[in-house]
């Protein structure tokens, strides 16, 4: 072992830590996620606008980032992309003509159907390593540490960035 090697070595812990491992392994996940939907012609956040939209159609623009923890600027561009790609569509609020409630189209829903089997494929690939009873323990696990941390569930963080 040269001199450089033996330094890193005795520096870092023989097994990571919890920390470590979830953000070594979340950074994988979605990476490989946003490639996989690259095949689909669509980014996370796509994938992530119209699976809140399927939950609770009628969603505001503002509705839609403050759900996403979005800037309402970057959603706003979010939305006319999934609307020329024809996945969603603006309706005018009756009430209140500035605001448009937003609806996903039949082409939006099939989209979502391949964003779900896509999703099915992740998991299946990214978890092959555990049996199906360690793949429940493992998400049960997690869900601990998110809802103790205050994530919003079933929203990724990284969309804040945006």
């Amino acid at each position: 072992m040269n001199e450089s090697n033996e330094y890193v070595s005795t520096m870092q812990p023989r097994t990571p830590g919890a920390a470590f491992l979830l953000a070594q392994v979340g950074a994988h996940a979605a990476a490989r996620f946003a490639e996989r939907l690259a095949r689909l012609q669509l980014q996370p956040q796509h994938a992530g606008a119209l699976r809140i939209l399927s939950a609770k159609e009628g969603l505001t623009q503002r509705e839609l980032a403050d759900r996403l923890g979005m800037f309402p600027s970057r959603a706003v561009a979010l939305v006319d992309d999934l609307e020329q790609r024809g996945l969603v569509q603006r309706h005018e609020d009756p009430e209140d003509r500035r605001s448009y409630a937003l609806r996903l189209t039949e082409k939006g829903r099939r989209t979502l159907a391949e964003v779900g089997r896509v999703a099915r494929e992740h998991q299946e690939a990214l978890c092959k390593a555990l049996e199906p009873r360690e793949r429940d323990q493992l998400a049960d696990l997690l869900l601990r540490i998110a809802e103790d941390q205050g994530l919003t569930p079933g929203v990724h963080p990284g969309y804040r960035r945006l």
